[in-house]
């Protein structure tokens, strides 16, 4: 059932035509990097995504076909995120309206990245080594430089010496850093703070992921989770909650917007434990669904950029 619930969600993403308000960019990215050579196609940053593009040019393929790739690397990544938590598809369920909807079918290059650093929160869930967490980061960070973010919570979380943890992580992060952002820093304080950009709903944004965060940080005992589990997510609940005066102090919302997308797997944790906070897994479980459905109804109704989303159309 996850493996069809998982491929729907890849397809969907994946076959949409004229859904999300940054659709007509991601097709103008397309049209110059699939006629570049390979060696100019990278120019245009994010080598990953820029990879896809150049590949699906050479086959002569279409847009469709770099979101669908795009969307297949999305859904494996939430996949094997939600194997990890106790109910899969009530994860699954919380994940539908916003990270894969919004983000998913909105922000291809950052939900690649997203989803690449899922799998790595799994793998380390799996006793992984930090090593092949910074791996996770690494590459998804050829999607979109701001997953470098994600390093900082493999020291703190880290089961081994956490000196030993910092010392790895800080070379990884200075060679990460000067192979992919040394070049971009310049362009990303001018785009995200010099310019002062705002998102529109930023701040329902992160009220979504404190709400859940507030839920792990009193509650997090009794939600079933590991010691290991406890002490990671507590680190993404603090991260949060941090947001909340981020927000009101920073000259860029839309800076603190994006850095909070990747602490949305805290709602998947959180929420989709309620079952097991309730006490009662039918009271539970109707819960989830009635957040879920109320978060999507709003949204597709209220916010300013929904109707991007709307018809969902076919691109084949």
């Amino acid at each position: 059932m996850l493996v069809v619930l998982f491929l729907g969600m890849a397809a969907m993403v994946g076959l949409r035509f004229q859904v999300g308000a940054d659709y007509g960019t991601y097709i103008r990215i397309f049209d110059y990097v699939s006629r570049q050579t390979f060696d100019d196609a990278f120019e245009f940053g994010d080598p990953g995504y820029q990879f896809v593009n150049w590949l699906v040019g050479q086959w002569e393929g279409d847009m469709w076909h770099v979101n669908l790739i795009c969307g297949a690397i999305f859904a494996w990544g939430l996949a094997m995120f939600c194997r990890r938590q106790p109910a899969p598809l009530l994860a699954a369920l919380v994940a539908v309206p916003y990270l894969v909807v919004v983000v998913a079918m909105g922000y291809t290059r950052q939900a690649v990245a997203i989803g690449v650093i899922m799998a790595g929160l799994a793998s380390l869930d799996r006793h992984a080594s930090i090593a092949r967490f910074v791996i996770y980061v690494a590459i998804a960070s050829l999607f979109h430089k701001t997953a470098l973010i994600a390093l900082p919570v493999a020291i703190f979380a880290g089961r081994r010496n956490h000196l030993l943890n910092l010392v790895a992580i800080v070379l990884a992060g200075i060679g990460l850093y000067t192979a992919l952002l040394d070049e971009s820093v310049d362009r990303l304080v001018t785009n995200y703070l010099d310019a002062r950009y705002a998102s529109q709903g930023a701040a329902i944004r992160v009220a979504m992921n404190a709400v859940p965060a507030a839920m792990l940080l009193l509650a997090g005992q009794r939600l079933g989770l590991t010691e290991y589990q406890l002490r990671l997510w507590r680190i993404f609940a603090i991260l949060a909650l941090l947001c909340i005066p981020a927000l009101a102090l920073s000259p860029s919302s839309t800076a603190v917007d994006r850095v909070a997308l990747y602490l949305i797997p805290v709602q998947m944790v959180a929420i989709a434990r309620l079952p097991i906070l309730l006490r009662s897994e039918m009271l539970g479980r109707v819960a989830v669904a009635a957040y879920s459905f109320a978060v999507l109804f709003v949204w597709l109704n209220y916010a300013a950029h929904s109707s991007a989303w709307i018809p969902y159309r076919l691109a084949v």
